[in-house]
């Protein structure tokens, strides 16, 4: 087996260590930016549509549902906190794709796929007018996306990028040893701050009239439709699930996704000499082509986010607090940033986290109704939710209103993905497939038998 330059250029472990030192087990984004405590739900209430779940997809639904008519009375109901869960813990790229790629997309709706590009672009300028529009303080920046071939193989998946960039080219941009190419899109990828973004909705939304309830976790969805509580509930016209990783109301659901643990560190601020060392002027946020790959980028006071490699399922998809807490991803993650950026050689960690992603077997989201068109939900959006969301939010109220349009249409919205297995079989064929991506990393790209056969079926596993 071939080794990764993530394995032949590794720190010495102390540099690992001593990185790690300090760092809280915490998600930067809610530590930096704290939200303002709610009630919980107590006793009855009626609401015109109950959303159930306030992170990005339910404050979405409920602020253009406000939008689209100002009289409707609109309740939230969340089960810790605004935006505690994948809301407040991604990495803050806030990508027009709706399809988790184009090459995903064309592979499943090619006649659509043009079309659902438009829409991603439209999608992710409609949230930045948004922003703009009620003034949001989410350190928002249209930076673009580089993304970067660390392995001679992957050189040849870019070279016929519109934005390709030879070894020279990309390290002008952001100055790795690592990186042997790239390929800028300047304009598909906004960064933003999530928790920030998280609170700001709801601001947004409370402003509009909305009613949001935290510490209120939804034990039944009940004819009628009602949605109850421990200590309440609301009787409603409509409702919108926007739940997400956590297990459905919806029986028909249940199977549709499975939790994908991803990891994540927070450096300290970068001083001007260690800004100086790597360029990075353009601010961009970077991903590596890698079947485990790194995404990182900067923070609006120059801390350096760096994520994503280890996709971890946990047997029985359970979502225990204790999951978060896993020191060889961390290592794994120090070394990584190390031999990214050896230039940063000395540098802390002031934080470590993880968040449990939605993973639908399509990749991207997946939209429908039930109870008679009185229930809708969006789910599924394997990581690639902070932009896509607004996208189920209206796709959600389409539905809920009945109406007819382009997006309810679409085939990609119309079409349900093939549920993952029942345990145990989901815990074999998820580590099968973890074990044969990581093996394709190490042979060059090349797919095995597994990998082959799952992409002809259109299935997959993915963070």
């Amino acid at each position: 087996m071939g080794t990764t330059v993530f394995e032949r250029d590794r720190p010495s472990a102390d540099a690992v260590r001593a990185m790690l030192a300090s760092s809280r087990l915490a998600p930067f984004w809610t530590d930096d930016a704290p939200g303002p405590e709610r009630p919980a739900l107590a006793g009855s209430h009626r609401a015109d549509l109950v959303v159930v779940g306030g992170g990005y997809s339910g404050l979405w639904t409920a602020v253009m549902a406000k939008e689209r008519d100002p009289d409707l009375d609109v309740v939230i109901l969340e089960a810790r906190r605004v935006g505690w869960a994948a809301s407040g813990r991604n990495g803050g790229f806030c990508e027009a794709s709706l399809t988790h790629g184009r090459e995903n997309g064309e592979s499943r709706w090619p006649e659509e796929i043009d079309r659902l590009d438009q829409l991603g672009r439209e999608n992710l300028d409609q949230i930045e007018a948004t922003v703009a529009r009620y003034g949001m303080d989410v350190d928002w920046q249209r930076t673009g996306a580089l993304a970067v071939a660390v392995e001679p193989h992957q050189v040849d998946w870019l070279r016929d990028d519109e934005g390709f960039l030879d070894a020279a080219g990309t390290r002008a941009l952001v100055d790795s040893p690592t990186y042997l190419a790239g390929s800028l899109s300047p304009d598909d990828t906004a960064l933003v701050h999530p928790a920030k973004l998280a609170r700001e909705l709801a601001r947004v939304a409370e402003e509009l009239g909305v009613r949001i309830f935290e510490r209120s976790p939804v034990t039944a969805l009940e004819d009628g439709p009602a949605v109850r509580t421990g200590d309440g509930v609301v009787a409603a016209r409509k409702v919108a699930l926007a739940t997400n990783v956590f297990p459905s109301l919806l029986k028909r659901n249940r199977l549709m996704t499975v939790p994908v643990f991803d990891y994540s560190l927070m450096t300290e601020p970068l001083t001007a000499a260690q800004l100086g060392a790597i360029g990075w002027e353009g601010r961009q946020g970077v991903a590596d082509l890698g079947n485990q790959f790194h995404y990182y980028r900067l923070t609006a006071d120059d801390r350096l986010l760096f994520g994503g490699y280890d996709a971890i399922y946990y047997a029985g998809g359970r979502l225990k607090a204790a999951y978060q807490d896993r020191s060889e991803s961390y290592e794994r993650l120090a070394s990584h940033l190390l031999t990214t950026f050896p230039q940063l050689e000395g540098i802390e960690a002031t934080h470590r986290w993880a968040g449990a992603i939605d993973t639908s077997t399509r990749f991207c989201a997946f939209f429908g109704s039930a109870r008679g068109g009185d229930v809708a939900y969006s789910v599924g959006f394997t990581g690639l939710g902070v932009g896509a969301t607004r996208f189920g939010a209206n796709v959600m109220l389409d539905l809920l209103t009945g109406e007819d349009t382009e997006r309810t249409r679409l085939r990609m919205v119309r079409e349900r993905p093939l549920p993952f297995p029942p345990e145990p079989l989901a815990s074999i064929g998820i580590n099968a497939t973890r074990w044969s991506l990581d093996r394709a990393d190490h042979h060059e790209g090349r797919r095995n038998l597994l990998l082959r056969t799952l992409d002809r079926l259109g299935l997959g596993f993915d963070s």
